[in-house]
């Protein structure tokens, strides 16, 4: 008995001894530092979160900026990839799909025949690209989709007193949200990850949700094939009524106001 007794208490001291190791292991994992690994921007205000992820944003070559948005009590679909000599993709309204396209200055538009109202060419249209002439209305209108200032200037501002909320991820990347006004002026959610670019806007007053990916990353932008394009010098045909296009993009400096839908 006299030699048993050592051995169990030995045993017993043995399973103490990991019990309070695996404890304490546990214990220094409930208080890991939640910054550790990342770009740091979280342990900033959100005042300040908010300038670091607009300075990114400003600074950026190339984004794909893809959700939808709500102006003018309509809804719209965006998926652009954009960059700073132009952009491309897809603008989708209630009536109508857009195929939107603008290398340098020149913009080209893709739009259903109906959209191009009831002149004798609207028909030959639906398949091609238009080169749409800069003293055109139809220009001014879709050239803010394909312009990565305006469109970031316009969407990125958020209305009301900002506060910075518990860490979430977008995807698989790690971010702080920026609320305003409780919510209720939109929310931000910004990288912890490399520089602190915005990954997803949620506009004030349920004006949509964007989301914000590929930053910096390299795409290509050519002027669509002769023979997928048509130019009628600056005599455009003739568009159906303004209500079934889309309302421009919002405009550079804007910001979100206290009512986005308007």
């Amino acid at each position: 008995m006299t030699a048993y007794l050592p051995a169990a208490r030995l045993r017993r001291a043995a399973f103490v001894g990991v019990l309070f190791a695996g404890l304490a292991v546990t214990g220094a994992g409930c208080g890991a530092d939640p910054d550790e690994g990342t770009n740091g921007v979280g342990k900033l205000s959100a005042d300040q979160i908010e300038s670091k992820a607009k300075a990114a944003a400003g600074a950026a070559d190339s984004v794909h900026l893809s959700g939808t948005l709500v102006s003018g009590g309509k809804s719209f679909t965006l998926d652009m990839r954009l960059k700073k000599d132009g952009g491309s993709g897809e603008v989708k309204s209630q009536e109508d799909t857009f195929q939107v396209l603008r290398v340098g200055e020149q913009l080209y538009l893709k739009a259903s025949a109906a959209f191009w109202g009831k002149s004798d060419s609207a028909g030959k249209l639906g398949d091609k690209y238009v080169k749409v002439p800069e003293s055109d209305p139809t220009y001014k209108q879709f050239r803010g989709f394909t312009d990565i200032h305006v469109l970031l200037d316009g969407l990125l501002g958020l209305d009301g007193k900002l506060a910075k909320g518990d860490y979430t991820k977008v995807g698989p990347t790690r971010a702080v949200p920026v609320t305003a006004d409780k919510g209720k002026g939109g929310k931000l959610s910004v990288s912890l990850e490399g520089t602190p670019y915005p990954l997803r806007l949620e506009r004030a007053g349920g004006a949509g949700r964007v989301d914000l990916v590929e930053w910096g990353k390299a795409f290509p932008l050519e002027a669509p094939a002769q023979d997928q394009t048509v130019d009628y010098g600056s005599q455009m045909p003739t568009t159906k009524e303004q209500s079934g296009a889309p309302a421009p993009a919002p405009s550079k400096g804007s910001g979100q106001g206290s009512n986005p839908t308007k």
